[in-house]
């Protein structure tokens, strides 16, 4: 074997330059909260979930996430608060409720317990389960409230929108398509009432700052030019209230009004830390270091949620972090399409470390990602059960037979190339598991330590300890190496599949001490003299879907096709119905802007009646208003009117829209009168 060239290693082996842990967080507006010198506070938060159904595989993923960085800052040393929970309130719960016949109190009761099992039987480590009803939460965001009103920020006025109950959001005229929130997808539904609003326009030059002077504000990058270019694009101020219904938190020395949820929502983040209650704790933990949601809320995080603090004088968080969706076998979870992931299924159909290993594995944190059985399994058997089970059990099961399951005297020096590479290799993993958890990069860090692990893996094949029965003391330095090499694959892992790590810690009898991250910053901690056993099955082997499987799940795909193909099918109608449809030839005779709309236009239109009609139609992308004036065109004439942006419309114009957006109409010649029916 080679000999190893360079300086020797001492009993406790450390690099030239030694790895150094990002242990200071970031210069806040308040003093240094942090009862140790030593120690770093890490505040992570999950968004709290929606309680208009049960929690599926999203929520266990954002969750889990979560319970990842704060185990793994736990393990550094840091002074840890992980917070999860449930939004109550809003129109949606309230209709909801309604619509079951129960009052809100109970639906929004027995919805929360639903994620508060979820999360027991997931085994999360959150330190509040927060939810919006309750009383502290209440007395914060009415002082929150209270706060950007005294700063000036908060004014009645009446509001005139569109606004969608499934998303709690409001949105523009160049948001919504053909009824429905282009981002969402959800039905939208035209709101006049009076309101009180949030002066957001007046952060638009602070907000960007904010981004410009903090890369890491909102992440990833991707995310974080949408949210800029959205911001640069113009704020209008916010409605921050509703008076249609009242299951949410009164508008204070207002309760006619009930206030915007995300107002209520966002608050949660600081009455979990205390605000306005109990400074200390305050000061401790906020601001956050990572707001972890879902990308389809980044806007109300990283717009609205900083601009509220800034308007009531609090710190912002350090970064909030959209991760992406999980597609089912290469498509969009629905309900309808049968492939909806029940999170409390999954829990049961796998251990809960292989699931949790799968899901931080296998999906960059920020990019959308495929929940696979196959690839589960493929990655199961390849990169846990062959790899660190089969590391732990061949190793411990050498020490058991070898050297009575005792751990052997650590090498006075290394001097054997392949020990200290392995030792470096060891080291050198500490360091990019922290670099990679830095970037919020949980994934690559899953990938360096299972490395470490084939690395180690290797190592046992390079050195061949069941070949070194003439040579005891070399014999027990490699299996010191392995011992040791294991150690750290055991505490890196621990965050990430904490049951499996727990049980290699246990079966190598490690002290408290020896579990740290701290006390992989040096080589050599193992205890010689410590007993050591081989643990139960790590990982079992899992067998790939079957064909049957397969063929059953291509079954239902087919089924589908076939229920969308009848759906499309029971959308043709017939001759008669087509009749009633009434169309006309329309001139329009005066044609204007529609304040505060970009695609609509206010028509009037002769369709041969005693009055022209009023219509307003979304051609405004196209056509100036004196350009139509004098068009004849085609008219539905028998809709039932609909008001939009105050204007009543009073019938159809019918236009194609070509692939580049733009609109042609179905005219015709001055020969055909106004009011000449089509058909």
């Amino acid at each position: 074997m080679k000999r190893a060239t360079g300086p020797s290693a001492s009993q406790t082996t450390t690099l030239a330059n030694p790895p150094t842990f990002w242990f200071q967080h970031r210069t806040c507006v308040h003093p240094e909260p942090n009862t140790s010198p030593t120690m770093s506070k890490f505040y992570v938060t999950t968004p709290i979930y929606y309680v208009n159904g049960a929690p599926h595989i999203g929520h266990a993923y954002t969750t889990i996430l979560a319970d990842a960085m704060a185990r793994y800052h736990r393990t550094r040393g840091d002074d840890v608060y992980f917070l999860t929970g449930t939004d109550e309130h809003g129109l949606k719960i309230q209709r909801a409720a309604e619509q079951q016949g129960i009052s809100p109190e109970q639906m929004v009761d027995e919805n929360s317990a639903k994620f508060r099992e979820l999360f027991e039987k997931l085994e999360l480590t959150h330190d509040r389960f927060i939810r919006t009803t309750e009383d502290d939460h209440r007395r914060t965001v009415e002082e929150m409230v209270q706060r950007m009103t005294d700063a000036g920020d908060i004014y009645l006025d009446k509001y005139e929108g569109w606004y969608s109950a499934s998303d709690e959001a409001y949105y523009s005229e160049d948001e919504i398509e053909d009824g429905v929130a282009i981002a969402s997808g959800s039905p939208v539904e035209w709101v006049e009432e009076e309101s009180y609003f949030f002066r957001l326009s007046k952060y638009e030059d602070r907000l960007l700052q904010w981004y410009e002077s903090n890369p890491d504000s909102v992440a990833p990058q991707a995310r974080k030019n949408e949210v800029v270019s959205f911001v640069e694009s113009g704020l209008k101020d916010l409605s921050i209230s509703r008076t249609t219904f009242s299951w949410g938190i009164p508008m204070p020395d207002d309760p006619e009004h009930v206030l915007y949820v995300w107002v209520d929502a966002l608050t949660n983040y600081i009455t979990a830390v205390g605000a306005f209650e109990d400074q200390q704790r305050f000061d401790r933990y906020w601001p956050a270091d990572i707001h972890l949601i879902g990308k389809d809320i980044l806007r109300f995080h990283a717009v609205y949620w900083p601009a509220f603090l800034m308007s009531a004088e609090l710190p912002l968080p350090q970064q909030v972090y959209a991760h992406g969706w999980w597609t089912v076998e290469g498509e969009k979870m629905s309900k309808s399409k049968g492939n909806f992931i029940d999170a409390f299924e999954l829990a049961d159909e796998y251990d809960l470390d292989v699931l949790r290993y799968f899901m931080m594995r296998e999906m960059p944190l920020g990019k959308d990602g495929n929940f696979s059985k196959a690839r589960l399994v493929e990655r199961n058997n390849a990169e846990l059960a062959d790899n660190v089970g089969n590391l732990v059990n061949r190793t411990l099961s050498m020490t058991g037979g070898f050297v009575d399951g005792e751990v052997p005297s650590m090498p006075a020096e290394l001097t054997e190339e392949a020990d200290v590479e392995l030792r470096n290799h060891c080291i050198e993993t500490v360091q990019a598991v922290d670099n990679a958890m830095k970037d919020r990069q949980p994934h690559r860090a899953l990938e360096r330590i299972t490395a470490l692990a084939g690395e180690t893996n290797n190592y046992i094949q390079t050195v061949q300890p069941w070949a070194l029965k003439e040579k005891p003391n070399r014999q027990g330095e490699t299996l010191y190496c392995a011992l040791e090499a294991i150690r750290y694959v055991a505490v890196l892992l621990s965050p990430f599949v904490p049951d499996a790590a727990a049980r290699i810690m246990d079966a190598m009898n490690l002290g408290d001490e020896l579990r740290t991250l701290d006390s992989l910053q040096s080589w050599g901690g193992l205890e010689a003299g410590t007993n050591v056993r081989k643990p139960d099955v790590l990982f079992e082997k899992l067998d790939p879907p079957s064909e049957q499987e397969e063929d059953e799940q291509q079954e239902e795909q087919e089924q589908t096709e076939e229920a969308d193909e009848d759906e499309e099918g029971a959308n043709l109608i017939s001759f008669d119905q087509f009749m009633e449809v009434q169309m006309r030839v329309g001139e329009i005779v005066e044609a204007n802007d529609v304040e505060d709309a970009d695609k609509l236009l206010h028509l009037f239109v002769d369709v041969g009646e005693d009055e022209p009609r009023s219509v307003v139609a979304g051609i405004a992308t196209t056509f100036d208003p004196d350009e139509l004036v004098g068009r004849r065109v085609t008219m539905v004439t028998n809709l039932q009117p609909a008001k939009l942006f105050g204007i009543e419309s009073q019938a159809m114009l019918l236009a194609a829209q070509r692939e580049d957006g733009t609109y042609a109409l179905a005219e015709y010649p001055d020969d055909v009168a106004p009011g000449t029916s089509v058909s």
